[in-house]
């Protein structure tokens, strides 16, 4: 956008609209030889409205603001994952005690109930004392 786009038709001067009309006294003859063509203003970007840089306290906040938002999305995401890692080991332990009840049924059916028992108990001290 030139300078003269916010003005009225009536308002542009003449070299701007018209490549005919006559030429400023220290303007000469064009570089790449195209006299026919329109004057054009340089592209400014002042003219655009674009802000200057943003001040230093407005950056900050922007800053601060876009870090409790990224830590409150962590927060959120952790608990969705802890609560996701319960329920996965939940249903590991449901499984274990099922597949353990399982095998000493199978147990039972090929030996004695009391040996069955006493193994039972066996394995658990056995357990208790890995974990340690």
């Amino acid at each position: 956008m030139s300078s003269s786009a916010n003005l009225e038709y009536k308002d542009i001067p003449k070299r701007y609209i018209d490549p005919l009309a006559p030429k400023e006294k220290g303007e000469g003859a064009r570089v790449n030889g195209k006299d026919w063509k329109i004057k054009k203003d340089a592209f400014r970007v002042k003219t655009l409205g674009v802000a200057k840089g943003k001040k230093l306290k407005d950056r900050e906040a922007k800053r601060l603001q876009e870090e409790q938002f990224k830590a409150r999305l962590k927060e959120l995401k952790e608990e969705k994952e802890s609560v996701r890692q319960e329920r996965i080991a939940e249903s590991k332990r449901r499984r274990e005690i099922k597949e353990e009840k399982e095998r000493y049924e199978k147990m039972a059916q090929k030996m004695h109930a009391k040996k069955v028992e006493r193994m039972r108990k066996k394995e658990k001290r056995n357990k208790l004392l890995k974990e340690r």
